[in-house]
């Protein structure tokens, strides 16, 4: 029976990341053209997915080329700060079936580089591997290429655990200096931390998961890590429905999705999640990928993904709202640090 449990749990994070949204059909605050500040036209280049492989693109759409054909890319992307390297996930699966013949099936995920340099010379069936616990997913590279944030499932090698155990961990880029952010992982059941994304102060945004459910975003600052779980599940209830989160490299925005049926769309808000600013909905019939946006280097544009396999882009204003893919098979945009080199 165990078996069966951890693969109906497995099946409930996996729709965390593909949901679909209707279009809100309330008007909702945009944030102005003085609020926003000067903006200027977007740099930089976007990796994205496709069919399970690793491409990148110019900001207008333009260049498509495949650099890391690996078939199973599943999940968030990010670039290192030299725009030379990307971390993404794989997945994989793993069924079992006990003595008795009961048994199940959950999805195992380990996080892999793709280097463009190889790409550059035409070695696109080449990745390196850095982590190998089968539980490890959605990275995101700190500015200053020290870390790697990212969230983890520490049974997922578990053959006879009766549930994930998911938490927020950071490492270095090459895998090594592993660390839990929260000192008390071994104690926590039914409560996780999932979907993360840190400034470069080290302040938190993630998911708050209970009782095999997403329930809503929570923000720490780097001394309330440790913050009691019952806080955080008051946090968590106060930003219900609000998925996805990243935060601006300037470090004034965090952009989430929001999956509630009355005003669901991308979002940008201040950090203490105060004041929220509608960016964009998807044209009709098309829905947004909960799945984190990306923005630009200067924080002025986002990246995002709808489940007709479209990328999109536009300003955090909501203008300039432009097609960049699609419709196809295309998920997980995520936008380079720096210009190319």
């Amino acid at each position: 029976m165990k078996a069966n449990r951890f693969r109906t749990t497995s099946v409930v994070v996996s729709l965390l990341t593909a949901i679909w949204l209707p279009v809100a059909a309330i008007a909702a605050e945009k944030l102005t053209p003085e609020q926003a500040g000067t903006i200027s036209q977007p740099k930089g280049q976007i990796a994205f997915a496709r069919d399970g492989n690793i491409w990148t693109m110019n900001v207008d759409g333009s260049n498509q080329q495949l650099v890391a054909e690996v078939g199973n890319v599943d999940g968030r992307i990010s670039w290192a700060p030299d725009s030379r390297r990307i971390a993404y996930t794989r997945s994989g699966k793993v069924n079992t079936e006990g003595p008795d013949y009961m048994g199940g099936q959950h999805k195992v995920y380990d996080i892999f580089l793709a280097l463009l340099d190889s790409a550059d010379a035409n070695n696109r069936m080449w990745w390196y591997r850095i982590t190998g616990d089968m539980g490890s997913r959605d990275p995101e590279w700190s500015a200053d290429d020290s870390r790697i944030v990212f969230w983890k499932d520490i049974n997922a090698n578990r053959v006879n655990a009766g549930e994930p155990s998911y938490q927020v961990c950071t490492m270095a880029p090459d895998g090594s200096d592993f660390q839990y952010l929260r000192k008390d992982f071994a104690n926590m059941e039914g409560t996780y931390m999932i979907s993360p994304s840190m400034n470069s102060n080290g302040d938190l945004a993630f998911v708050y998961f209970d009782q095999l459910k997403p329930v809503g975003l929570v923000v720490l600052i780097r001394d309330q890590y440790m913050l009691s779980m019952d806080s955080i599940k008051t946090i968590a209830n106060r930003n219900r429905n609000y998925v996805a989160p990243t935060w601006s490299p300037d470090g004034k925005w965090l952009a989430f999705v929001s999956n509630s049926m009355t005003d669901a769309g991308l979002y940008i808000a201040t950090p203490d999640l105060k004041k929220k600013y509608l960016v964009a909905t998807p044209p009709v019939g098309t829905y947004l990928y909960t799945m984190a946006p990306s923005f630009s280097p200067d924080s002025k544009w986002l990246t995002f993904s709808t489940t007709d396999g479209s990328v999109w882009t536009c300003d955090i204003t909501g203008n300039g709202l432009r097609r960049l893919t699609g419709p196809g098979l295309d998920r997980a945009p995520a936008w380079s640090k720096a210009p190319p080199k």
